[in-house]
């Protein structure tokens, strides 16, 4: 009885590392470009103006090889991305596997007044994880 306890609570215990390292290994070896941007309900210009240059950038310079996803941070509130990447404020982070790069700053500093300068930003750290 106690050797069959053992067996079980081992073949559990390898079921869920299996499960576990087979779902970080994934996302480690995710080819995949993902740029998430993070907002409020409520946004200025500037926000606005982020969303829009980021979303022509990928759609003029990738199509449909890097996925954009918009989060409204007050109304997901439950939103595991959130979560996972620790946002709390306004965030555009550009996400390859285990691999994140946070262009907030870029995006609030040129979206608006230069948005050129943050297209050529989000262009070339995609390009870079995309190699």
């Amino acid at each position: 009885m106690k050797r069959s306890i053992q067996l079980i609570g081992l073949f559990l215990f390898l079921a869920v590392f299996n499960v576990s390292a087979g779902d970080y290994k994934e996302n480690l070896n995710s080819k995949d470009v993902k740029v998430y941007y993070f907002h409020a309900t409520a946004r200025c210009a500037t926000c606005k103006a982020v969303e829009a240059v980021t979303q022509k950038t990928l759609k003029d310079s990738y199509g449909d090889k890097v996925s954009f996803t918009s989060i409204n941070r007050e109304k997901e509130k439950d939103n595991p991305l959130i979560k996972k990447y620790k946002v709390s404020g306004q965030t555009l982070l550009v996400v390859k596997g285990d691999k994140v790069v946070n262009l907030t700053n870029d995006a609030f500093l040129n979206a608006r007044t230069k948005p050129e300068k943050l297209t050529s930003k989000i262009k070339s750290t995609i390009d870079k994880l995309l190699k």
